[in-house]
């Protein structure tokens, strides 16, 4: 299965990009606040929830690559079932490596993984979150047309962050319809049921 946009494909991961994934998640200004880089074990595991989201619920975070198939990163909705502070949701996030900052890449690849939840998984809800000083994510919200959601704001403790803190944003399904003319995706571009 896959997405494709103007100028990106959004993809299912495969065991060969576990290399790609580790150098992503090795750099330390990409990392920066996320605690800095992960170890080969930890990205390998993190690699492995994602299959296992895509296995177990039909969607989750895509492999992002140029039409001529150049890894940028990753881009997609995660369900968060367990204890989280703002309680079972579905989350979407995004990670490019620096080459492809400044392009417009993240929200491309958002708006479609968005469009993509609400069409073919009939998602109504997800939720986006970020800290105060992630500037840069919070301008791909805008772009994005997400809503801020102050009441959701949580505070969270994790050994490699320690108390980190997110400002929740929210997309409904009616983003579609916002969305007018669905700019950045090309028609048929969900590929709904292929391999």
């Amino acid at each position: 299965m896959h997405i494709e946009t103007e100028r990106l494909r959004l993809r299912v991961w495969e065991e060969a990009d576990r290399d790609h994934f580790a150098t992503l998640n090795a750099d330390p200004i990409v990392m920066k606040d996320l605690g800095g880089p992960l170890s080969r074990d930890d990205s390998d595991a993190k690699l492995d929830g994602y299959l296992k989201a895509w296995g177990s619920n039909g969607y989750g975070r895509w492999l992002v690559e140029t039409i001529s198939g150049t890894f940028l990163g990753y881009c997609g909705i995660m369900p968060v079932r367990e204890d989280h502070p703002i309680g079972i949701h579905d989350e979407i996030g995004w990670r490019l490596i620096r080459e492809a900052w400044g392009h417009g890449y993240a929200t491309e690849a958002a708006r479609a993984a968005l469009i993509d939840v609400f069409r073919r998984v009939k998602l109504i809800e997800v939720l986006a979150y970020t800290d105060a000083q992630n500037m840069r994510s919070q301008a791909v919200m805008r772009r994005l047309g997400l809503r801020r959601d102050a009441s959701r704001d949580f505070a969270i403790y994790s050994d490699r962050l320690g108390i980190w803190r997110g400002l929740v944003w929210t997309a409904h399904e009616n983003l579609i319809a916002s969305a007018g003319a669905l700019p950045g995706l090309t028609n048929g571009s969900t590929n709904e049921g292929a391999a």
